[in-house]
């Protein structure tokens, strides 16, 4: 970019409009929908993409493990066929709420002086902060989060209330008295979507031992019944809301340039073209002191 050229943010999109969170602040940028991507004609789908890799120049395409096969398909497709590199799929390992912060906390970055390489390979980083979870009545097809045979046995128990953590780091415990999950050493914001069940105290009752900043009620992804495997759920999401933050913690990683397509990237990977640095060592995510809220 030349000195003084107006400097058009990387556009994020997402494959649902349930998945494009309302704006964190005034700075946030909107989120492209492509919606029915599957269901609409092929030609219709490709001239939409071209449109916005020709508008903004680079697309990150932020879907969960979820998303419906044929969407992903049709998104290998239509990026096949524009031969682009500028159009980058990114699929985390993380539940439909979890993805849907992390598309927006991308969307703030989005309006910060980051390249395109960075601001997409920031999504690997950004995950390590994310605490993303359920409460769910059954546990009998969750196979995201290892389950032991006692936990399936209960399962079947009526009544039975199982909270897990997906992210960071599995845990799988049963509701009863005094029973929490380990949660972040860093002040936080939680996002909580409640699907077929009133498991909202309990999760609650998590955000204050959490000492979140405050607790906020979405709705519940279409995606989120078929990544924990079953529709009687409460979803919660605990996250860094201030932009501040998220751009120091990119910042601060070291940047090199992908050998390959030659954008700046952080981590080991470029998102864009998937290479990956010759002799990369990654760096460990940076620590977060937890903060007494003023």
């Amino acid at each position: 970019m030349k000195s003084g050229e107006l400097r058009v943010p990387t556009a994020i999109a997402v494959t649902s409009a349930d998945m494009a969170l309302s704006a964190q602040d005034e700075r946030t940028m909107p989120a492209v929908v492509l919606s029915g991507l599957d269901q609409r004609p092929l030609e219709h789908a490709l001239t939409e993409l071209h449109t916005l890799t020709e508008q903004y120049g680079y697309v990150i395409v932020v879907c969960s493990q979820a998303t419906p096969k044929a969407v992903v398909r049709r998104l290998h497709t239509l990026r096949s066929l524009l031969e682009s590199d500028r159009i980058a799929l990114f699929r985390p390992d993380l539940p439909p709420l979890g993805i849907a912060v992390l598309a927006r906390q991308l969307r703030q970055l989005a309006s910060c002086d980051l390249s395109p390489g960075v601001l997409a390979s920031a999504g690997r980083l950004l995950t390590h902060y994310i605490h993303a979870g359920a409460v769910l009545g059954s546990v009998a097809r969750l196979d995201r989060v290892p389950v032991g045979l006692k936990a399936h046995a209960k399962s079947w128990v009526p009544g039975s209330q199982f909270a897990v953590l997906a992210h960071p780091e599995p845990q799988l415990v049963r509701i009863g008295p005094g029973v929490t999950l380990k949660g972040p050493e860093f002040n936080t914001w939680m996002l909580v979507a409640k699907g077929q069940q009133t498991q909202g105290d309990w999760v609650a009752g998590l955000a204050g031992q959490w000492s979140v900043h405050g607790l906020r009620e979405v709705p519940l992804p279409a995606e989120s019944p078929a990544w924990w495997g079953t529709g009687r759920l409460t979803e919660f999401c605990s996250y860094l809301a201030d932009l501040s933050v998220l751009y120091q913690l990119v910042t601060s990683v070291r940047q090199s340039g992908c050998h390959w397509c030659g954008l700046d990237v952080i981590g080991d990977r470029c998102v864009f073209c998937s290479a990956t640095p010759p002799a990369y060592e990654p760096a460990a995510p940076r620590a977060l002191e937890r903060r007494t809220p003023a």
